[in-house]
């Protein structure tokens, strides 16, 4: 059986790389640090750190162990989170992960805002990850839900998933722009316009189809200004400074000083899925699953 305490110890020392800053950040002294540490080696029959006079690093063993250990530990903190709610007789509360667009789009607050109409005392945490990230917290069982830009694989083993959202990709240009008068633009209509790119990275699939179809169109967007998320890229829009490509789901949210136009040429639809782990332990994942799935008509879908 692990000790958590030693594999707390063992976190700290292979994030520090020295025992000493590891001992500071623990609250513990230095000597009774090493000698767990070396305990735990032993325990587990692994040399897990490589030592020198000057500072100590992890072995390829140690390193493969360490992924392992932050997962576990991170389930261990879940499980007593949930029997604590548990305890206290609600359901367990529920722990989603999601992109932006979850939220903009409003797939993720209306299905909060369905749930909590039923059951207004269930605790909800939310996080922020990218899609790997997610999905590898619902293999650790430390996500019950994943709002995703990529699903599973068809047939994977743990998990699966549900498309929510198909969202069209709309053009947004300064409704001061020469061209914001017309209904119909070419491709030939922006090919030396300045483009305000967006650099998040649940925006890389969208942006790499644009790129390519301004490629098969005859031309390269002329990027100018990169913005980290697609808001901010339609407040410089506003500003005049470019045009951006943006999802149907924000035309709600267009400042001021911006049109937004369809770009035939380019028919681009952002997916945005929900994916579970198919082992349901708790009634209320399947709950939410189930709102989550049928609150969110695809209605972007062109359908």
């Amino acid at each position: 059986m692990l000790d958590m305490r030693q594999l707390q110890y063992f976190i700290a020392v292979a994030e520090e790389e020295h025992v000493g800053r590891a001992a500071e950040r623990l609250h513990i002294s230095q000597s009774p640090l090493s000698r767990q540490i070396a305990q735990f080696e032993e325990k587990l029959g692994l040399t897990l750190f490589e030592r020198t006079q000057q500072r100590i690093r992890l072995t390829r063993d140690g390193r493969t162990f360490l992924s392992e250990a932050r997962a576990f530990l991170t389930h261990a903190n879940r499980l007593e989170s949930l029997a604590r709610r548990l305890g206290k007789g609600d359901e367990g509360g529920l722990c989603i992960g999601y992109l932006e667009s979850s939220m903009h789009s409003g797939v993720l607050p209306r299905a909060l805002k369905a749930l909590r109409a039923d059951r207004p005392a269930v605790h909800i945490a939310l996080y922020n990850y990218h899609s790997a990230a997610q999905l590898e917290g619902l293999r650790e069982r430390s996500l019950d839900i994943a709002l995703v830009g990529e699903p599973p694989a068809a047939d994977d083993a743990e998990l699966e998933s549900s498309l929510v959202l198909n969202d069209p990709m709309l053009l947004a240009m300064p409704d001061e722009h020469p061209l914001a008068g017309k209904r119909t633009l070419s491709a030939d209509d922006l090919a030396t316009q300045p483009w305000i790119g967006v650099t998040q990275e649940e925006s890389a699939p969208r942006h790499g189809a644009f790129v390519a179809a301004c490629a098969k169109a005859g031309f390269s967007p002329n990027i100018t200004v990169e913005a980290t998320e697609p808001l901010a890229a339609l407040g410089l829009v506003a500003a005049g400074l470019g045009m951006t490509m943006i999802q149907q789901s924000l035309r709600e949210q267009v400042p001021g000083g911006v049109v937004v136009r369809e770009l035939p040429w380019f028919c681009y639809h952002t997916p945005l899925w929900a994916a579970w782990h198919k082992v349901n332990l708790r009634p209320l994942v399947g709950i939410f699953r189930e709102i989550l799935v049928t609150a969110n008509s695809v209605e972007f879908s062109g359908k």
